[in-house]
């Protein structure tokens, strides 16, 4: 049995108070972050704003899976690195950046590409999955993983000036007694390869990848703490050039 999570210091309670004076939060949602553990896919464009924010909010154990090496042209976007970190391991640059804002916080670092063999022990191993890959093939692993092993899922994706984020719980169903749909309901299968190209191909808006990114931190927040509707079957649809959200619901698939 896991030993219980020690009580808040007084550190802790200064640095979240602007937490704790909100009634949906807190000090039991508080106390509830800090028991957390999430495993976030990626420590890029998605990831980097994943990590400062849970990181902030006090999620007490924070993994993080990402096989890549920072590059210069990741910082247009990756803005949890900085030039220094540039030829170092996404998982120690971000691991140090985290360190440096909210040093309660345990990062558990997975240096390894997600793959059939590690996903369900990897997720398994956490309480909820924040997944900010960017292919398809990773996708797919992730949300399967955490439907198989009963985990929460938040993805999301981008492309050149649009996102989308959907939370996913396909093991249990809503209030009408309807079990909730899976990922692969939303996309029962990976478009042909080619036809979607990468970011480097295609190119992406920075600051989109921030605001996707604090949108998952938000839903993951709300999933920890017990606040709020999160967007289980439904996709958060988001053009950053016309300034315009849409929401569009799905179900499962018969």
């Amino acid at each position: 049995m896991a030993s219980p999570t020690p009580p808040l210091s007084s550190d802790e309670i200064e640095r979240y108070a602007r937490h704790i004076v909100l009634p949906e939060i807190g000090g039991p949602g508080q106390q509830r972050l800090k028991q957390a553990r999430v495993l976030v896919i990626g420590a890029g464009g998605l990831g980097a704003p994943v990590l400062a924010y849970l990181a902030a909010a006090g999620v007490g154990t924070i993994g993080i899976v990402d096989d890549d090496t920072v590059s210069l042209s990741n910082l247009q976007r990756q803005v949890i690195h900085d030039t220094g970190a540039v030829g170092t391991a996404k998982t120690e640059s971000a691991a140090a950046a985290l360190k440096r804002l909210n040093p309660n916080v345990a990062v558990e670092l997975h240096r390894v590409r997600l793959t059939a063999e590690n996903a369900a022990e990897l997720v398994s191993a956490y309480d909820l999955t924040v997944d900010g890959s960017d292919n398809f093939e990773t996708r797919y692993l992730v949300a399967d993983a955490c439907a198989a092993v009963g985990r929460p899922l938040v993805h999301a994706a981008v492309g050149r000036f649009d996102g989308s984020i959907t939370v996913l719980k396909p093991y249990e169903s809503n209030d009408e007694g309807k079990q909730n749909p899976s990922y692969r309901d939303l996309f029962p299968e990976p478009p042909p390869a080619g036809l979607v190209p990468s970011c480097a191909e295609a190119g992406v808006l920075g600051a989109l990848t921030g605001v996707i990114g604090t949108l998952q931190a938000m839903e993951t927040i709300k999933l920890i703490a017990g606040i709020g509707e999160p967007l289980i079957g439904r996709l958060l649809l988001y053009d950053a050039l016309g300034a315009r959200f849409d929401t569009v619901r799905y179900r499962r698939r018969v």
